[in-house]
């Protein structure tokens, strides 16, 4: 059971085939855990060359984040995407690895942004995630 409530208004798109949720509603008394941007980098700080690689290891970099502190993707309620030179097919891998993550339960609320570099040379993509535990 999660600490929030993700939902798409009426009068809305519904925005579940592009792998996100329109609002995450946080009750009082919740604690926040943000995870910083996570790219596509394995432990030794190696970037695959390509963008499907790059978002899978790049979510399994926030769920072992998240797990440090005894969340997971369930208690996330919003992500940040970056995407170097963003197209329809990178958005196609973004919502698959999405779909593999959370399964068929609702995906978190999400801003995709464009952006023409990252930090790193090679970079492709970045998530940052923004968990709800019980206080």
């Amino acid at each position: 059971m999660t600490s929030f409530q993700l939902f798409n208004p009426a009068g809305l798109y519904d925005p579940g085939p592009n792998g996100y949720s329109h609002l995450a509603d946080v009750p009082p008394g919740r604690r926040f855990v943000l995870v910083s941007g996570q790219g596509g980098e394995a432990t030794d700080g190696q970037l695959p060359p390509d963008f499907a690689t790059q978002v899978r290891q790049a979510l399994s970099n926030m769920r072992v984040a998240l797990a440090s502190v005894g969340a997971e993707p369930s208690d996330v309620a919003r992500l940040l995407v970056l995407v170097v030179d963003h197209n329809e097919e990178r958005l196609k891998v973004l919502g698959a690895e999405l779909d593999r993550v959370w399964g068929d339960a609702p995906k978190p609320a999400c801003t995709l942004v464009p952006v023409p570099r990252l930090a790193l040379d090679g970079m492709l993509f970045e998530v940052e995630a923004t968990a709800v535990v019980l206080a």
